[in-house]
């Protein structure tokens, strides 16, 4: 899955913590987009720290629809707390995917989730916030990949510069 196109889409998202732990989460996973809709985070992005710059390096995009303007094949996944949805740890990624996820204090809108490829939970007891969902679903489709990059290297890149821990055997 090295060259596939992974967009992130969020759907009326209120908190601007959440959107830019979702920009540090896509930088890890290295999503390619960020897009969002509404606008409650445009009211409060007055107040939005990024601590990675991840800004930088993701485009965030407020859009007026999430599945518009999507390259050819391009699935739409939207993962929800959804009777009937696909279970994570069953599901497998296409290649090219938007996966969206609804705001903090709702659900997807249905007009989305009918357009949807593919609906998919992730099963907790509970719910999570949307920046720990958004981290699992894209640890969940790195995981499953077979082009995964591993290694000391990786590590030593990734690493905050304070960190110079060694695993001695």
């Amino acid at each position: 899955m090295t060259n596939a196109t992974v967009i992130i889409g969020l759907d009326n998202p209120k908190s601007p913590s959440n959107v830019g732990a979702v920009l540090r989460a896509s930088r890890c996973y290295q999503a390619g987009e960020v897009r969002y809709t509404g606008v409650r985070y445009d009211r409060a992005a007055k107040f939005y720290t990024d601590t990675q710059d991840a800004i930088d390096t993701i485009p965030l995009n407020g859009v007026a629809s999430l599945t518009e303007n999507l390259e050819d094949g391009v699935e739409i996944v939207c993962v929800e707390l959804a009777v009937g949805a696909t279970s994570l740890p069953s599901f497998e990624h296409p290649e090219k995917a938007i996966y969206i996820f609804g705001p903090e204090d709702g659900s997807i809108a249905k007009d989305i989730v009918k357009k949807a490829h593919h609906v998919v939970y992730v099963p907790t007891v509970g719910c999570m916030n949307l920046a720990a969902t958004v981290n699992v679903v894209l640890y969940d489709r790195l995981a499953k990949s077979d082009n995964i990059v591993q290694g000391d290297e990786l590590i030593k890149s990734s690493r905050d510069n304070r960190n110079r821990l060694r695993v001695v055997k």
